[in-house]
């Protein structure tokens, strides 16, 4: 099959694109971008025979869904609504997995599911003759559990899954006992989930970990689910690493392995562009953005982290350093200190690189600020919006 991303030319830089035709603020996703990350993540399905699935939680643009459904094999979920999504727009595999469901969701998730991951096997008992009921009615639905291998490997706390008191996956100990009850009949798969955008050597030791605690329930399974966290499309990342545990996994365990990245398939396709309201004074120039770094791109501050803009250095790099800063009332919506060639005025143009997965699918409409606008930029360089928001989105968010 011919794939979609062959017929992408090479990416532009992002300053030679006609970006100043889009409004401010706005993401701006770059198709040839997308395309060149599918062939890295096509590569490894071909040479593993893995299968990777597009998690929704990091990436959910579905204007450019037509381009990476012809390369994923689905979605992943982590609600109904991202289930739905993934059924309805996307296609192929729906996995969800979430840390608890309620009647209602379980419901609409098994509508529209083929893979339901329970995070324990009290709720797998709960809803178990829910899915056999859909079963029933001609719903191909198989179950999983979602297994914490206590062995971590994320370095920031709120992003780590394995960390001390965890309430995500079974433990070993009470998987043994589960076990043990007879509590694993009807589950056709494991999931694991422990990395946050690291390399192919934390995904070896994981599943190394994984292998002892929980390997000798694999026989009779018929997938497993690696998780996401992989940034496979990194550019010093290990492929041929990545590609070699797959395999040497599937060598001992005959099963069909999944792979969830979200980040990896957007990793440096897209760009927030912002303009300069103002600029003030006070232990330094502080510039205001008509962005925010609060309810635009909130992984600023929760993670926290200092994203690049283009033509921007380190504090003192250049000739000219400032602070900046998000339009908010927050007192604390501040993006971080950089230095410029000269001086910011109000008008001047920003674009903050890497920022098509995760602040897109977490933006707020926080102080009432209007969301930002949505671009992609087809194989013709001539970037279309998609997505414009105003009054009405944030007014029906509210009561």
């Amino acid at each position: 099959m011919t794939r979609l991303y062959t017929q992408y030319p090479a990416p532009k830089p992002w300053l030679s694109l006609p970006l100043d035709e889009l409004p401010s603020p706005c993401f701006i996703v770059d198709e040839s971008r997308l395309a060149a990350n599918l062939a890295v993540l096509d590569s490894v399905q071909r040479r593993t025979g893995a299968e990777i699935l597009l998690a929704l939680k990091g990436f959910a643009m579905f204007s450019v869904f037509p381009l990476l459904s012809d390369t994923l094999r689905g979605t992943c979920a982590s609600s109904p609504h991202e289930a739905r999504l993934g059924r309805e727009l996307f296609g192929g595999l729906v996995h969800t997995f979430a840390a608890g469901y309620s009647e209602r969701d379980m419901e609409d998730i098994l509508s529209v599911s083929d893979h339901v991951v329970f995070n324990s096997f009290a709720q797998y008992r709960r809803f178990r003759p829910m899915g056999e009921a859909a079963k029933a009615a001609g719903r191909h639905i198989e179950y999983g559990l979602r297994v914490n291998p206590e062995h971590s490997e994320g370095a920031v706390a709120i992003y780590n899954p394995c960390a001390p008191g965890s309430r995500l996956g079974i433990r070993p100990a009470d998987f043994a006992r589960g076990a043990a009850e007879g509590e694993l009949e009807g589950i056709s798969g494991l999931h694991f989930h422990t990395l946050c955008q690291q390399n192919a050597d934390a995904l070896e030791r994981t599943v190394e970990a994984v292998e002892r605690h929980f390997g000798r329930y694999m026989e009779g399974l018929s997938w497993i689910n690696f998780g996401g966290g992989h940034h496979i499309t990194r550019e010093d990342y290990d492929v041929d690493r990545l590609c070699r545990v797959i395999e040497s996994f599937r060598g001992r365990h005959p099963v069909t392995v999944y792979l969830e990245p979200g980040e990896a398939v957007a990793l440096n396709t897209g760009v927030l562009k912002a303009t300069v309201l103002d600029v003030v004074l006070a232990d330094m120039p502080i510039a205001i953005l008509d962005t925010s770094a609060a309810a635009h791109m909130p992984d600023v501050l929760e993670m926290p982290y200092r994203p690049d803009i283009i033509g921007a250095g380190q504090p003192g790099e250049k000739a000219w350093t400032c602070r900046l800063a998000g339009k908010s009332c927050l007192s604390g919506d501040v993006i971080a200190e950089y230095s410029f060639d000269r001086p910011l005025a109000v008008g001047d143009t920003l674009l903050f690189t890497d920022m098509a997965h995760y602040s897109m699918v977490k933006t707020t409409t926080f102080n009432g600020l209007e969301l930002p606008a949505i671009a992609r930029v087809p194989a013709d360089g001539k970037p279309v919006v998609v997505k414009r928001f105003g009054y009405r989105d944030f007014l029906e968010r509210l009561s």
